[in-house]
């Protein structure tokens, strides 16, 4: 891909009307989160017919709410799997290599408070290293007492022995599954958010299509499909149940969810460009902080949820569990007080599979890709860093179950996502205050449009949002404010206080009234702990 800027034909009344033209797709995709928008980019490239629908806006769930690291999965070293590592490794490389705009090298220091926890740590980092080979981004170091305290100026040095340096990576999760979906538009699929699937298609037994509804005009719609996928995440089971009821079949569910909350906090209280990493916290969590976009980001937890909302709430036990724990870290601990946005994440943690008579294929530990006896393709599990790879699964799958004929070798490991510099461009760190860089080869787009010098919030221009609408397929204030400018992210209040600004800026691109009154319900829930 080019420097070169491409505008996409994201008009709605102009996707609406290909969506309901008459034709056989090769490959529908339901759910624009990071697994189906790599499914979507992978057989754009391999020269499919491919249609894409989400049900809210792209990356609205989990794909939105990661911790914010391309991370090689130092924790499966840890446990043996070499092979998993590995995998994910490469796919750090490829990812950071393909959008540098977005995702970006990070170093992180593991403080040792345990005269034993430099050596151990330290060993298992450097083989990190080892295995990354030539895709390592930098060398892990051993810290004396002075060196970690340089490297994390508030750390608590109440009995700090040193550290270790290491090095993963970090991104902007949503702006990048937005570039997914533009780089997959761009290569010929239809794709198309706040559009829900209500059923599917079967002839003769088998899954043939998509039945669907524009959530805005509540016009119904239905797609012809060759090869369906089921990528949605966490509500993967909800439309398997759908499968099943055609075959009048009973399937063990596949996810059980798990929520991970993250409290962001002012820089002033972990300033610096290096990560602080607890390997180990008192009941056995992991704990970061992580510098992200200006601010700080702490978290994270790990705990069972039995509901599927798409705006699931933190636990009081679990905001506890993150602020106590930073106590023990940091000179300065936040309080409940200096919380400036609190979010939750749902992970689709998959449970063991059933013989139940299903063709399964377990890819990895990581995510599970199954075909249903109609040819329904699921897929869940898995994280961020291994997106592609995990669309590359997928696929090989659909040709390995007969849905889709042969098909050239995939292309998107060298291929460059919408955006992506030139090799010679100044790259802006993501941990950093958002702004232009974030838009890589694009930022001349963004200056030729209308407001590019006038700020509607912090790092926020009228040109940014305009730039959503026209080309990011922006429907709502939270659309702009969530996931193309991550400001509820960073600072909910500050959302809330942007949010008409935003709103007549986007009414006036849209050509229609955009109202404010669910963002700011939903702004106030971010801003608020229980």
């Amino acid at each position: 891909m080019t420097d070169t800027a491409i505008p996409l034909p994201t008009r709605r009344v102009d996707l609406l009307a290909r969506l309901a033209a008459p034709q056989v797709f090769d490959l529908a995709v339901i759910g624009g989160g990071a697994t189906g928008l790599g499914v979507a980019l992978d057989a754009a490239l391999r020269g499919l017919r491919v249609v894409l629908i989400e049900s809210h806006d792209f990356a609205k769930g989990t794909s939105s709410r990661a911790t914010k690291l391309v991370h090689g999965g130092v924790r499966y070293l840890a446990q043996g799997n070499i092979a998993l590592v590995r995998e994910a490794l490469h796919e750090r490389t490829l990812l950071l290599h393909n959008a540098p705009h977005l995702a970006q090298p990070l170093p992180f220091v593991m403080p040792s408070y345990q005269w034993w926890e430099t050596p151990f740590y330290g060993i298992g980092l450097k083989a990190y290293d080892l295995l990354a080979g030539q895709a390592g981004l930098g060398a892990t170091e051993f810290l004396s007492h002075a060196e970690a305290r340089a490297l994390l100026p508030t750390v608590n040095a109440h009995h700090l022995n040193g550290g270790v340096k290491y090095w993963d990576g970090q991104f902007d999760d949503a702006r990048l599954a937005l570039v997914l979906a533009r780089t997959a538009a761009a290569s010929g699929a239809l794709v198309v958010n706040y559009c829900e699937a209500i059923g599917l298609l079967h002839e003769g037994g088998r899954v043939a299509g998509v039945q669907c509804r524009d959530t805005e005009t509540g016009q119904a719609l239905t797609l012809h499909a060759k090869c369906v996928v089921n990528a949605t995440g966490v509500w993967v089971d909800a439309l398997r149940q759908m499968d099943d009821q055609s075959s009048g079949r009973v399937s063990h569910a596949m996810v059980a969810p798990s929520q991970g909350v993250h409290l962001v906090v002012d820089r002033s209280f972990f300033p610096g460009d290096h990560a602080l990493l607890v390997p180990k916290t008192a009941d056995g969590r992991v704990l970061f902080a992580v510098p992200w976009l200006g601010k700080v980001i702490l978290g994270t937890t790990d705990t069972p949820r039995h509901d599927l909302a798409f705006e699931p709430h933190p636990f009081a036990e679990e905001v506890d569990f993150i602020l106590s724990e930073s106590t023990k870290y940091l000179q300065r601990a936040p309080t409940r007080q200096d919380v400036l946005s609190v979010w939750v994440g749902l992970r689709p943690l998959v449970k063991p599979a059933h013989d139940d008579g299903e063709k399964t294929k377990r890819i990895s530990r990581e995510h599970t890709v199954e075909v249903s006896a109609s040819g329904l393709v699921t897929v869940t599990g898995g994280k961020w860093t291994t997106y592609r790879a995990m669309a590359e699964d997928v696929l090989t799958q659909c040709v390995a179950s007969g849905l889709l004929g042969d098909l050239p070798p995939s292309r998107t490991a060298q291929h460059a996502l919408v955006g992506a510099p030139a090799a010679s461009s100044k790259t802006v760190r993501i941990s950093e205050p958002p702004g232009a860089h974030l838009y890589g080869s694009e930022q001349v787009l963004l200056a030729q449009l209308p407001g590019n010098d006038v700020l509607l919030a912090p790092n926020l221009t009228e040109a940014m949002v305009r730039f959503a609408a026209r080309y990011e397929y922006a429907r709502t204030v939270e659309d702009v404010l969530a996931r193309r400018n991550r400001l509820l992210f960073l600072d909910a209040r500050a959302a809330a206080k942007a949010a008409p600004a935003v709103a007549a800026v986007l009414a006036d691109e849209l050509g229609e009234p955009v109202a404010i009154d669910e963002f700011l319900a939903l702004a106030q829930g971010y801003s608020t702990l229980p």
